[in-house]
């Protein structure tokens, strides 16, 4: 028996199960480019991001932890378990210090994450805008920010959105142009102007 050829150039897809992935295959199927998510039991895989999106990152990551309590972690791009069929991956996180259980941790439940923020890139739009708040706000997920670049001049917008007990969906509760000034999950007061972006 010989094996089969391959070319430099070929590639294996893992073919879905007919019900779709489950979280148990986000971590145990091989050769997974990373941060794959699964979305509604599907593998999304991450294009390449832009630098707006990896510098808002990193701004809202400095300006998270300058202020954290200790009894709170941030996290960048780590996969957040909601159910069996969703795992996605918040660009930015706040998570509970308990759930950090040691330098190999993988993933966190959606019980021990106090915010998801979402940078918007041009080729996951509908999900960040529409498809993973809402599932966030189903997980009970008790904040959410949306970021986005906005005009031709390329400023930040945050839009900063809080969980509503009773309709069990996000609510708007302020958009930041040039600083993000909010009161939870704790105080927060971050630069966001184009300035504070250039400077970096």
């Amino acid at each position: 028996m010989t094996a089969e050829p391959t070319t430099a150039h070929s590639s294996r897809w893992p073919v879905p199960p007919q019900d779709g992935y489950t979280v148990d295959d986000l971590f145990t199927l091989p050769d997974l480019p990373p941060h794959t998510e699964l979305i509604d039991g599907s593998l999304v895989f991450v294009s390449p991001q832009r630098d707006f999106h990896s510098t808002m990152i990193d701004l809202l990551m400095t300006g998270l932890r300058s202020t954290a309590p200790p009894e709170v972690r941030v996290r960048r791009e780590m996969t957040v378990v909601l159910d069996r069929r969703n795992a996605p991956e918040p660009d930015v996180s706040v998570v509970r210090t308990e759930a950090i259980t040691g330098l190999d941790v993988t993933r966190y439940q959606a019980a021990d994450v106090l915010l998801a923020v979402e940078v918007v890139s041009p080729d996951s739009e509908a999900r960040d805008r529409e498809a993973k708040p809402h599932k966030y706000a189903t997980a009970g997920i008790p904040h959410f920010w949306l970021v986005e670049m906005t005009g031709t001049d390329q400023h930040p917008v945050v839009r900063v959105y809080e969980l509503d007990p009773v309709t069990k969906a996000y609510a708007l509760t302020g958009i930041h142009h040039d600083r993000l000034k909010t009161g939870v999950p704790f105080p927060v007061d971050v630069d966001i102007s184009a300035e504070a972006i250039a400077a970096l």
